[in-house]
Parts: structure tokens; sequence; C-alpha cells
């Protein structure tokens, strides 16, 4: 999982994909923001989608998506849209992370509405709602606060069948692990610890009952910062230059962290704890060796 707002090339996207499905990880997801969401000086974005689009025409075997999409950028007609040329462009390998937005100096910035928490949680869940209704639907109607749709036909429908999987992003809170529970096919949570994950595994599973649903059909990930070396040295010069890049608070609570055996340790503790798929977020964007080790010796080591 990659932060594309933090200045990544096309060409740095095209080689971090190439690596990705050489060395055999399951998919390459990006951030969809328009402008760096840390301090200093000001980095370059290219848009999420479009660079997905990109990609799926230059791969053959990777799952592509954001982590995630905010709500807030897109008429969810035409997030809908997007993710569904994808699915077209890659031949069935799309993913919709679908969150309500968070930072607010980036929609301000960009002239896109920042409403109270509230207000974006109704957005969301709306959106959420129309966009499977998009895809599964011949016909679809829908009269909300925030959207209307009238007899809307939306083709060609996705190659994915019943449609791309859709994730929802948060902190297993009430309202997002229900329209999860509804309508998603998989949940993440963002640098959460075992405990973290079995208390929303629980909440998760809880929700699905509560809808009907058997909790075994929704997936629960996680998102975490990476820091992976071959062996100690190697994980220590990685390390100084995540310091030099200003990218590492000596905070690693939450990380992926170690060797390539410590790491496994790390990832077998969270699938304990009920997670069952991994978005390892790769800081250093131009370090495709990491990547490679990633591919080639941590993913079989949990394979």
């Amino acid at each position: 999982m990659i932060e594309g707002q933090e200045g990544v090339t096309w060409s740095q996207w095209m080689a971090l994909a190439e690596t990705c499905e050489r060395t055999g990880l399951e998919g390459l997801f990006r951030s969809d923001h328009y402008r760096s969401v840390d301090d200093g000086p000001a980095l370059g974005s290219l848009d999420a989608w479009t660079t997905l689009a990109g990609l799926a025409e230059r791969t053959e075997r990777i799952r592509l998506g954001t982590m995630v999409s905010p709500a807030t950028f897109r008429h969810p007609s035409v997030l809908a849209s997007a993710a569904n040329t994808v699915d077209h462009i890659s031949g069935g390998r799309a993913e919709l992370g679908l969150g309500a937005g968070w930072f607010e100096r980036e929609h301000t910035a960009f002239g896109f509405p920042f409403a109270s928490l509230g207000e974006r949680m109704e957005v969301f869940e709306e959106q959420a709602e129309i966009i499977i209704g998009q895809w599964t639907s011949e016909s679809f109607s829908f009269a909300g606060r925030h959207y209307r749709l009238d007899d809307c036909e939306a083709l060609p429908k996705p190659v994915q069948r019943p449609h791309p999987p859709m994730i929802i992003g948060g902190s297993a809170k009430r309202r997002t692990v229900a329209v999860a529970a509804r309508l998603a096919q998989e949940y993440n949570v963002v640098s959460a610890t075992p405990a973290d994950c079995r208390a929303a595994r629980q909440r998760l599973d809880e929700a699905c009952e509560r809808h009907g649903r058997d909790p075994a059909t929704l997936v629960l990930s996680v998102m975490a910062t990476v820091l992976v070396g071959a062996d100690k040295a190697d994980l220590a010069q990685r390390g100084r230059r995540m310091v030099a890049a200003g990218m590492d608070d000596g905070d690693h609570s939450t990380w992926i962290h170690g060797t390539v055996a410590q790491a496994a340790e790390q990832l077998h503790e969270l699938a304990d704890a009920g997670v069952e798929r991994m978005m390892l977020q790769h800081l250093m964007h131009d370090d495709l060796e990491t990547v490679e080790l990633l591919g080639a010796e941590l993913a079989p080591a949990v394979a």
C-alpha cells in the first residue's frame, strides 16, 4: 500500500506494479489524496483512479484498489464508474476502498466541501448503497438526504460478479461496521494491535448477525506501516533511511517491524486475532528492494 500523495511519479508507479507482480504480492493499493498529509514541502499526487486505470492495462495478475477513496471527493456515480472502468481494463481485478473523508486542510485547499462528521458519515453511507446498487441493479433508484437517482441504468456492469469488492475503512465504530455488514466484503482498520483486531472482529461478527449475514463472508484486514530487513544489519540500514526521511518517530508498536522472521511472527499474531489480509504501508516508495523482500520472502513465510 503506497501513499500516492507523497510525490510518487508515474515511472515509480510502473516500477512498483512490476515488482509487486513479479515477486508474488497479491496486489498494489494506493491512498486517495490530492496533497501530502504531512507538514513540510508540498508534494504532488497523480489522481488515484486514473493511476489505477493505467496500471490495470500494464499488469496481468495483481489486484488494484484504493485505501481509501473519501466519499467527499466524488459523486457516487462518478466513483462507481471509475472503479468499474478499472475493473474492465484489468479484467476483473479492481477493489474499492471507501471512507468518509478526514483531512480538512486538503478539502479546503481543493474546494471540496467538508461538513460535520455526522453529515460526512451520512454521505458515506448513501454512497456505499448507491455504488453497490448501480453495480448490481438493472435499473436503480435512490432517494436520500444527499443524493437522488431515478431509474439509473449504469452500464456496463462490472466484470467481477456480483461486483468488485468494497472495502470499508474505519476504526470499527458502530456506523461504519453497520455499513460493512450490509454492503461490504472487507473491513479495514489502521495501525491495530492484536487486541484491537479481536475487538473489531467481535463487533463485525455481531453486526453481521444482526443483519442475517454469515460473519465469515466479511473479511477483517489491517493496514500497518512496514519496516522489514533481510537481517538485523539490513533492518538497521533501512531504519536509518526512514529516520533521515522523517518517516520514523521510533514508535513501532503497531508496525510490522523487524527481520523477515520477526515480521512473520507479528503477522501470525494478527492472523490469530482474526485478521485475514494485510495491507503493508510502504512509505519509501522508491525502495523496490523492500517490495522484493516482502514478495519473495515475507509473503511465503506466512502463506
